[in-house]
C-alpha cells in the first residue's frame, strides 16, 4: 500500500486528536498503532501495513481488522475495518477503477476474454443429457444484446423491473446481462418463500416482463388477471407449438426466447448504460415476519462488494465453476460478478441436486461454493463410508487425516503419500480439481471445515454475509488454519459489533 497521507493518519507519538483525552481513546489509538510500522528510512515519518504471513499472527496481533479512531454519531466506538484496507473503503476493483456497474464489469470481460468458454450445459435441446457444450464470452455478449433489444422492441423502458422465474441456467446469466446493458432492473422470483410469493413480488416490483420456463408458466398464467403489470412474458425453452396465445384484451403477449432473440437482432439498439448509483437488482428475502422483503442493490453496491472480495481471493481464466446454488439469492449473484470479471467459465448443473455428482464428474470444476447443509451431507456420507471400508481402510485413513491435520496446524506441508493413497479418492468425488471451496448461508462447524480442509485441500474459506450488504461481510483469509469463525471484515464494509441480551 502506499504511504498513508490521509488526514486520518496516526501521528507516530498518538497525539494530535485533542479531544481524545481518555484512557479509552488511548487504547484504541494503540489499537490501530498495533497494525501499523514505520519506516525509518525516510525523509518523512510514513506508514505502511504490515504483512501477516501466518493465521496465528493474525490472530495474536489483531490483524484481522483495525478499530476506526473515531466515534459514530450516536458517541460509540467499535466500527472496525479491514487491516487490507484501514483508510477507506474499498469501491472500486483496484486494477480497473473504470469498472463502476456490472454492465462495465462484463464488458471488460468480453474484451479481456472473448473466446473464452463463458457457460456451459449438458441438457440438450431434445432433453437429453451430454458432455458440456459451452458459450463464449463473445457469443454470450450477443445474445445479451439481442435480448435487451427485443425487450426493447416490445416496448419495456429503461428503469423496468424484469423478472426472472426459472433455476440456473446459461439464460439467467443472460437476460441478468441484458437487464444491466439496457438499465433494467433484475428481479429474481422463486416457490421457496411460500405460494403467494410470486404474485406478491410481481405486483410490489411492477414488473413489466416475466422471463420462465414450461414447469413455471402454468403458474404464471393461473394468475394473470392478477398481476397487472406485466406486459410480456417469455418462454425460455419453450417450444413455437407449445406456447399458449394470449387474448388482446389481456395486454400481455407470449413469446419464446428463441423469438425473443430473434426479434432482437432485427431491432438492434446502442446499449442504455447504467450509473453506479443506478439500482442493479431487487432481491426479495422472507424476512423474519410477514411478506417477502424486496433488498434494493445498485450497480455501485455490487461492485464495491465483488472489489472488496478481491483483495483476498482471485481467480483466474483457467478456472471452471459448477452453478448449482440458486441465482436467486445473492451468495451465487455475487459469485457470478467475481467470475465474469476474472474470465471463469461456469457450467450448469442439470437442475437435479440428486444428480449434482454427475454433473461434477463430468464438468471437473477448480471452484466449488457449497452451503452447510451440503458440506454437512459430505461429511457424513464419507465417515460412513469410512466405517463400512473394513478395519485396515479405516486404520489407515485414520493415521492419513491425523497426520495431515498436524502438519496443516503446524504450517508444515502435509507429505503428498497421504493424497495418493487416501484423499485423492475423496477429491474425486468433486470432480478431482477443485483447488478452491467457500461454503456460506450458515454457520459451518469448525469439525466439517477441518475435514474439507484436510480431505481436498487447496484454498477453503468460510464467510459471513447478508443479502442487504450485496453479499459478503467478512471472510477467512488464505492461510488461516483455524477453523469456527469467518475471518476478518471485507475492505468494502465496516462491521460495527453490539451485544444484543435479548439474543444472548
Amino acid at each position: 500500500m502506499s504511504s498513508l497521507k490521509s488526514k486520518r493518519a496516526i501521528p507516530e507519538n498518538g497525539k494530535g486528536f485533542t479531544s481524545m483525552d481518555s484512557t479509552t481513546a488511548q487504547r484504541r489509538l494503540n489499537s490501530i498503532h498495533a497494525h501499523l510500522v514505520s519506516v525509518v528510512d525516510s525523509a518523512f515519518s510514513h506508514s505502511h501495513l504490515r504483512s501477516s504471513p501466518t493465521a496465528a499472527e493474525f490472530l495474536s496481533e489483531q490483524n484481522y481488522s483495525v478499530v476506526l479512531p473515531e466515534k459514530l454519531q450516536t458517541g460509540k466506538w467499535n466500527v472496525y475495518r479491514s487491516a487490507r484496507s484501514p483508510l477507506k473503503l474499498v469501491s472500486r476493483f483496484p486494477n480497473h477503477p473504470d469498472i463502476g456497474t456490472l454492465h462495465d464489469n462484463f464488458l471488460l470481460a468480453v474484451d479481456f476474454f472473448g473466446d473464452n468458454n463463458y457457460l456451459g450445459t449438458r441438457i440438450r435441446v431434445d432433453g437429453t443429457v451430454g458432455e458440456y457444450k459451452w458459450m463464449t464470452y463473445r457469443e454470450a455478449a450477443t445474445a445479451r444484446t439481442a435480448i435487451g433489444c427485443g425487450l426493447i422492441h416490445h416496448g419495456i423502458l429503461k428503469g423496468s423491473c424484469i423478472g426472472l422465474y426459472f433455476i440456473n441456467r446459461p439464460e439467467w446469466i443472460i437476460v441478468d446481462h441484458a437487464c444491466s446493458a439496457y438499465s433494467l432492473i433484475s428481479v429474481p422470483l422463486y416457490d421457496t418463500l411460500g405460494p403467494g410469493a410470486v404474485k406478491y413480488i410481481i405486483n410490489h416490483a411492477e414488473l413489466k416482463a416475466v422471463f420462465c420456463v414450461p414447469q413455471t408458466l402454468n403458474p404464471l398464467l393461473s394468475i394473470l388477471s392478477e398481476i397487472p403489470s406485466v406486459r410480456l412474458i417469455v418462454v425460455v425453452g419453450g417450444m413455437e407449438n407449445e406456447v399458449p396465445s394470449l387474448p388482446s384484451s389481456t395486454g400481455i403477449q407470449i413469446v419464446t426466447y428463441s423469438r425473443l432473440l430473434n426479434q432482437g437482432r432485427s431491432y438492434l439498439q446502442p446499449f442504455c448504460q447504467p450509473k453506479p448509483d443506478d439500482i442493479a437488482t431487487i432481491c426479495y428475502t422472507s424476512g423474519t415476519t410477514g411478506t417477502p422483503k424486496g433488498v434494493v442493490l445498485t450497480h455501485g453496491n455490487l461492485i464495491a462488494n465483488a472489489a472488496g472480495f478481491s483483495l483476498a481471493v482471485k481467480f483466474n481464466p483457467r478456472d471452471v465453476y459448477i452453478s448449482y446454488l440458486p441465482l436467486a439469492h445473492i451468495f451465487e449473484r455475487f459469485n457470478q460478478i467475481n467470475l465474469a470479471h476474472y474470465g471463469v467459465a461456469v457450467g450448469f448443473y442439470q437442475g437435479d441436486n440428486m444428480r449434482l455428482m454427475d454433473d461434477l464428474a463430468a464438468l471437473r470444476p477448480t471452484l466449488f461454493c457449497s452451503v452447510p447443509r451440503l458440506s454437512n451431507r459430505s461429511y457424513a456420507g464419507i465417515l460412513n463410508a469410512v466405517k463400512e471400508s473394513g478395519t485396515l481402510k479405516e486404520r489407515l485413513f485414520n493415521a492419513a487425516y491425523n497426520s495431515k491435520k498436524q502438519a496443516i496446524m503446524n504450517g508444515r506441508s502435509p507429505s503428498p503419500i497421504w493424497d495418493r493413497f487416501v484423499f485423492n479418492k475423496i477429491k474425486a468425488r468433486l470432480g478431482g480439481r477443485v483447488r478452491f471451496m467457500a461454503s456460506g448461508a450458515s454457520p459451518l462447524s469448525p469439525d466439517v471445515m477441518d475435514f474439507l480442509k484436510i480431505c481436498f485441500g487447496g484454498h477453503i474459506i468460510e464467510g459471513y454475509g447478508m443479502t442487504e450488504t450485496s453479499c459478503v461481510i467478512s471472510c477467512m483469509d488464505e492461510g488461516d488454519i483455524l477453523s469456527g469463525h469467518v475471518g476478518s471484515p471485507n475492505p468494502a464494509c465496516e462491521i460495527k459489533l453490539v451485544d444484543v441480551p435479548e439474543m444472548n
